[in-house]
């Protein structure tokens, strides 16, 4: 196959999606930075030879306008305050962004001052947490104070998203417990069964509780994995993983997200979507839009710009 022959390939290959929703796909998870500035960035190290460079939303537009995305919500993945700022500062020029996950700490004593300053900003949309209980937790959390802070949170129509892996499902279980009308979004899913039986049965038991709660949602967007020193891009070696989600989420809670740049670590951008195109598209057209947008604007009521 030549190159032009090549390219007429993958624009047919992606004609069932330009003709179902292009134009509307909302990316719930890419992360802007720019180490350049004078107070330079946490993240990522120095010496990350693929992510420590300036990352702007200019780049991410160029990159997948061929894919048909309209938006995309950022998360923060700095700890420094002022930083859920300079993304909102980065928001208000930029409307791609349709909204950012911020970066504040519930049970610390200042996160009302700080919850009431951002959550202004119609374009704050919630808070990413990782672990908050048992191994690879915080111990120390005041679980008082931490649950009143995230009940802050719900109360103003704000929502969490969740990242810490296959151990993080007991976490999630609990803080819906805790927080019954809180919207969570799990970060990076599908992930990896532990291979620990007790950790296993936990993991299995808090999904098959999460499976019957409707304010949890699943963001896709740790599908691709690294194979013998390859990545697989047929969709049927990811289908079994796939399918565990669509069982436990359905079409109404599964959302698309990329986790770009970090995703270029294991694939280019165009690899991953292609795969969750492929799989989401045999579902339906409806099926579709809803993982591709329409299923983001429940869990994260972001507003088009």
């Amino acid at each position: 196959m030549n190159r032009r022959q090549f390219f007429a390939a993958s624009a047919a290959a992606l004609a069932p999606l330009d003709a179902a929703i292009a134009g509307n796909i909302i990316d719930t998870h890419t992360h802007f930075y720019d180490p350049s500035r004078p107070q330079g960035v946490p993240w990522p190290a120095k010496g990350d030879p693929v992510l420590y460079r300036t990352v702007l939303p200019g780049e991410f537009r160029r990159l997948t306008k061929p894919y048909g995305v309209k938006g995309t919500i950022e998360v923060e993945a700095s700890p420094l305050l002022e930083d859920n700022q300079w993304v909102l500062d980065l928001a208000a020029k930029d409307k791609i962004l349709v909204g950012t996950v911020g970066h504040l700490q519930p049970g610390k004593p200042d996160f009302p001052k700080h919850l009431e300053r951002f959550q202004k900003n119609r374009l704050f949309l919630g808070i990413r947490l990782g672990r908050l209980w048992g191994p690879g937790g915080r111990e120390d959390l005041p679980e008082r104070e931490f649950v009143a802070h995230v009940k802050m949170l719900s109360d103003a129509g704000l929502e969490v998203d969740m990242i810490g892996g296959a151990r993080l499902m007991t976490d999630v279980v609990r803080l819906s417990d805790a927080v019954p009308d809180l919207r969570i979004v799990i970060n990076h899913l599908p992930v990896d069964r532990p291979k620990e039986s007790a950790s296993r049965a936990a993991f299995e038991t808090a999904l098959q509780e999460i499976a019957h709660r409707p304010l949890i949602y699943a963001k896709v967007s740790g599908v691709l994995r690294k194979v013998d020193g390859r990545v697989p891009a047929d969709v049927a070696y990811y289908k079994p993983a796939l399918d565990e989600l669509w069982e436990i989420f359905g079409a109404d809670r599964v959302v698309y997200g990329s986790n770009w740049p970090v995703s270029d670590k294991i694939a280019p951008y165009g690899t991953a979507f292609q795969v969750v195109r492929e799989y989401f598209m045999a579902k339906g057209q409806d099926a579709a839009e809803k993982y591709f947008w329409k299923n983001s604007r429940k869990a994260y009521r972001w507003v088009a710009r």
